[in-house]
């Protein structure tokens, strides 16, 4: 009789992630499934327990597995690593019914259930009846997160106020996009094909009269029973929310601090660059608005898709071969206009894990149809090359040599938020942003992440503004002060920072994410060139820190200093 075989770390993974797809065909859709493209997943309170048990399932495969001869490598051991890690901080948040209060601007079941369209395959005639299917089941998915939220009223685990309003107008615009109660779904299913135009139609029409009860019964029921609780999270919600965004305990007082400091040197160096432009401005902001009218703009939609094609397809060819390494499916990126009604901010989708689906960055328009220039080549650095997609990608790529797991679904937001900031600095450090508006551009998304590590920490604690402050010195903060003090030290317009303010109500600890994931890999760098000393090769750095996979940030400063 043949030895019943123990998997190791990554095969442990890799069927977790089978298992997660089972339950939730969204990230199927993401990874490139086709099986997943006619379902939703189950967003009901029984959902969420299936899927909290597959990850104490997991847990214990894993403690078996990290007993194994062979557990020991460096790939297994990453992997456990991970794994371990991100399961236990979903359990906790399971265990704390944070999923029976998912409200707000971004990132709930509500929005997964229209975004996952826009990623769904939609070039054959079988594709758009898969698509069909899956609109037929969005009333299934919204009633299961109408139970969930139902079930957190009971329990008197409440959303914060000012999130769900905004919710409540997304749904709005959702399901009248044109003033005549036709909604989203009716005119993303108008381009399917007129074989199915019926199909399609009634689908779609169904679709929206879920999110128009849904929309209905927050506005009336979910709304008025939650008026008065706070927005603001509290320090033991938010060191949850924080280990999950980020992989690690944080110590959140030395990260605030940590904020402060980063806000001022920021600042020194901004006004120095303001003077390149508009020589005396009272402060850099006011060099930003003077750029907003008279600096170098794009105008339309469709240009400034394509110059920001233009600026991925000039980095990659770049970068490729003296900064980086990349396999020839890496290269290629597209550059999208995100769908109405949505948050503010750019974002980006890695692609399918065969790579036919491209990663693409995604740009909201907000209205607008003249975009300045300083405001966009940092953040396509940040979003696409050499940020999220070099990253995300380079996962796909090699996701062999990783595990399914570490190349997808185990991503830690800190990490990959801190790499696409570091991407922004070392385009900076490369001189490629030695143009004044470009480089101000670049110092002012610098400090919109510093602010958010402000804000987004002092306002949930609820902490003390300090002495050195030019803000309110003494005052402890509120959202109210944080959308103030955000709104005056940015460049992004009144609707971009209260977007901004209801996301960090929304998920709290998201945010600081990006400066802290910074700081991590740049010191995991410092640790790596103090290691080699003058064979340091940068290069090698990046692809060997791009081929690791996910981890939270203790972990990642310690692998990549072993680089």
């Amino acid at each position: 009789m043949s030895e019943i075989q123990i998997p190791l770390p990554r095969q442990v993974a890799d069927a977790y992630v089978d298992g997660l797809i089972a339950l939730d065909p969204v990230t199927g859709t993401y990874l490139g499934v086709k099986e997943s493209s006619s379902r939703l997943p189950d967003y009901s309170p029984a959902g969420a327990a299936a899927q909290a048990e597959l990850a104490r399932a997991t847990l214990a495969k894993l403690d078996e597995a990290e007993r194994q001869p062979g557990a020991d490598t460096d790939v297994e051991r990453r992997c456990g690593r991970l794994l371990r890690e991100r399961l236990t901080a979903a359990l906790a948040m399971h265990e704390a019914g944070e999923h029976l209060r998912e409200v707000g601007n971004m990132d709930t079941p509500g929005h997964a259930v229209r975004e996952i369209f826009t990623v769904t395959p939609a070039d054959t005639e079988e594709d758009w009846a898969a698509i069909a299917e899956r609109l037929r089941a969005v009333p299934g998915a919204v009633a299961g997160y109408r139970a969930s939220l139902e079930l957190g009223l009971d329990r008197k685990l409440f959303a914060a106020p000012r999130p769900t309003a905004t919710f409540i107008g997304q749904l709005t615009e959702w399901t009248d996009t044109d003033g005549g109660g036709r909604g989203w779904y009716e005119d993303f299913a108008a381009a399917g094909p007129e074989s199915l135009r019926a199909e399609l139609d009634e689908a779609a029409r169904t679709a929206t009269g879920a999110l128009v009860e849904l929309r209905d019964w927050l506005r009336d029921v979910y709304a008025p029973a939650i008026e008065g609780a706070p927005d603001v999270v509290g320090r033991e919600r938010y060191a949850r929310w924080s280990r999950y965004f980020n992989g690690t305990d944080l110590d959140l007082d030395e990260a605030y601090a940590y904020g402060w400091a980063e806000f001022h040197r920021l600042l020194g160096e901004m006004r120095q660059e303001a003077e390149k432009i508009l020589p005396g401005a009272e402060t850099p902001w006011v060099a930003l608005a003077h750029l907003d009218e008279h600096g170098r703009h794009i105008e339309g939609v469709d240009e400034v898709r394509e110059w920001l094609q233009g600026l991925m397809d000039k980095a990659i060819e770049e970068l490729d071969g003296t900064h980086f390494d990349l396999a020839e499916r890496v290269r290629k990126v597209e550059s999208r206009i995100a769908p109405p009604g949505g948050a503010a901010a750019p974002y980006y989708t890695p692609p399918s894990e065969d790579f036919s689906r491209p990663g693409r960055t995604w740009l909201p328009t907000m209205g607008l149809n003249r975009f300045p220039a300083y405001d966009l080549v940092s953040t396509w650095y940040h979003e696409g090359v050499p940020g999220h997609h070099l990253q995300l990608a380079q996962w796909a790529h090699i996701a062999e040599n990783l595990s399914r797991y570490q190349a997808t679904v185990g991503i830690v937001s800190a990490n990959a938020e801190g790499w696409a900031l570091y991407a922004e600095r070392l385009m900076d450090e490369l001189g490629y942003l030695t143009d004044p508006e470009e480089r101000l551009g670049y110092l002012d998304a610098q400090m919109m992440r510093a602010a958010r590590v402000i804000v987004d920490i002092g306002m949930h604690l609820e902490l003390e503004i300090p002495a050195d402050s030019p803000f309110h010195p003494g005052e402890r903060w509120t959202p109210d002060l944080a959308q103030e003090f955000f709104g005056a030290h940015s460049s992004r317009p009144a609707d971009y920072v209260e977007s901004e303010l209801t996301r960090y109500l929304t998920i709290p600890g998201q945010a600081i994410g990006y400066k802290l994931g910074e700081r991590a890999w740049l010191l995991g760098r410092e640790k790596a060139r103090e290691r080699h000393g003058d064979a340091f090769d940068l290069k090698a750095w990046h692809m060997a820190a791009l081929s690791q996979g996910s981890l939270g940030l203790d972990d990642l400063v310690d692998e990549l200093s072993r680089l």
